[in-house]
């Protein structure tokens, strides 16, 4: 017979083995400078998350608060660009040394893997992405990027490896 320690140890065996995917981390950006870092980014493409799909003028913005941690508004239009405005809070939270791997809490008690893995030297596009390379974030501090651009993005997160028909590229149109 088992007993309740070793169910809740097979437990805990089955989730971490869960999360294993076989790939190697993804390797976040060397160093993240904070403070440039925080403000609006709009969502270029993604492969999106459930509350994400249909998203229209998506934009993430960060706060670095008082405690260290990161005050995150996501908002977008829902289904279309007089669509209902959504917005929620996450909260964030730097997991390393390089500012570059954050934690990222929607509810309690569920933390987000959240890593910075591309980040442009004026710091105007940024890829966000996850070990288990599920979801990814295109961002800009702009509405769009050039196509080229885009394209070179794109294939980097393939060579991340991303299924990048994944992809979907996020309508913005702001006037």
């Amino acid at each position: 017979m088992l007993n309740l320690k070793q169910v809740a140890m097979a437990f805990v065996l089955v989730l971490a083995l869960a999360g294993c995917s076989g790939m190697e981390p993804l390797k976040p950006v060397d160093r993240v400078d904070l403070e440039r870092f925080m403000g609006d980014w709009y969502v270029i493409a993604n492969i999106p998350t459930a509350i994400e799909r249909g998203a229209h003028n998506a934009i993430e913005s960060y706060r670095l608060d008082s405690n260290g941690t990161i005050a995150t508004t996501f908002t977008f239009r829902d289904g279309g660009f007089d669509g209902k405005r959504k917005a929620y809070h996450p909260r964030g939270w730097v997991r390393d040394d390089s500012n570059a791997v954050w934690g990222m809490q929607f509810i309690w008690p569920i933390k987000a893997d959240y890593r910075i893995v591309y980040l442009d030297e004026d710091y105007s596009v940024t890829v966000i992405g996850r070990n288990k390379r599920d979801y990814v974030w295109i961002m800009a501090r702009e509405p769009a990027i050039p196509d080229a651009q885009y394209q070179e993005i794109v294939d980097e997160v393939a060579a991340m490896g991303y299924d990048i028909s994944q992809l979907q590229k996020v309508p913005q149109r702001w006037e």
